[in-house]
C-alpha cells in the first residue's frame, strides 16, 4: 500500500478520535484538542492527493477511499457541532444531500471506468468546511477560556461560516451532475 492510500486510511482512523475528543466536554481544552486533530486529519487529505500525483501513486482505492475519508472527517465535525447547537440541522441535512449523491455519481462513473474529476466549487466546498470547522473550534476555546466578550454569540457565527459551506456544497452538486450526466450512461 502507498503512502497516500496509508494517509487516507489514517483520516479515516483519526475520525472517531477527533469525535470523541470534542465531545467529551469533561476533557478541558476539548475544542482545542479537536482543533489540533481535524487540523491533523486535514492536512493528511491535502498531503495525499498532492503525493499521489507527484509520485504517479493514484489509485482507484484513492480515488474512491479519498473523498470518503474527507466525508467522514467533516461529517463528524458537524455532529459535533449540532450537538453543541452550533450547526443548524438544515446545514448538515445539506451537506450530507449532496454528499451522498456526488457519491452515488462517483461509484456509477467508476463502474463505467469513467473518471469524472472534481470541481473547483466542490474544492472550495471542502477548503471552507475544513477551515471553518477549525474556525469554530478555535472560537470554541476561546468561549471557553472566557477570552472573548460575553457578548460575542458563538452559535450565530459558527452558523453563518457553515452556512457559506453549505451554499458551496448546493453548487459545486450541481456543477459536478451536470458534468456527470454528460459522461455517464445512465442505462446501464
Amino acid at each position: 500500500m502507498n503512502l497516500p492510500n496509508k494517509l487516507t486510511i489514517f483520516r479515516m482512523i483519526i475520525t472517531p478520535f477527533f469525535l470523541a475528543v470534542i465531545i467529551s466536554e469533561s476533557i478541558p481544552h476539548h475544542f482545542i484538542y479537536g482543533a489540533v486533530l481535524f487540523g491533523i486529519g486535514s492536512l493528511t487529505d491535502f498531503i495525499d492527493g498532492r503525493l499521489a500525483r507527484k509520485n504517479n501513486q493514484i489509485t482507484v482505492f484513492g480515488k474512491l477511499a479519498d473523498p470518503v475519508a474527507d466525508k467522514m472527517l467533516t461529517t463528524a465535525a458537524l455532529l459535533a457541532f449540532m450537538s453543541f447547537g452550533l450547526c443548524n440541522i438544515w446545514i448538515a441535512m445539506i451537506v450530507l444531500i449532496r454528499e451522498f449523491a456526488i457519491t452515488s455519481f462517483r461509484l456509477a462513473a467508476s463502474a463505467q471506468g469513467v473518471v469524472i474529476p472534481a470541481n473547483i466549487y466542490g474544492k472550495l466546498k471542502t477548503i471552507s468546511q475544513m477551515v471553518f470547522t477549525i474556525i469554530i473550534m478555535i472560537l470554541g476555546e476561546l468561549v471557553y477560556i472566557e477570552a472573548l466578550p460575553d457578548t460575542f454569540n458563538l452559535p450565530l457565527v459558527s452558523n453563518a461560516l457553515l452556512w457559506i459551506t453549505a451554499v458551496l456544497a448546493v453548487i459545486s452538486g450541481v456543477v459536478y451532475i451536470k458534468q456527470s450526466v454528460k459522461l455517464i450512461d445512465f442505462s446501464k
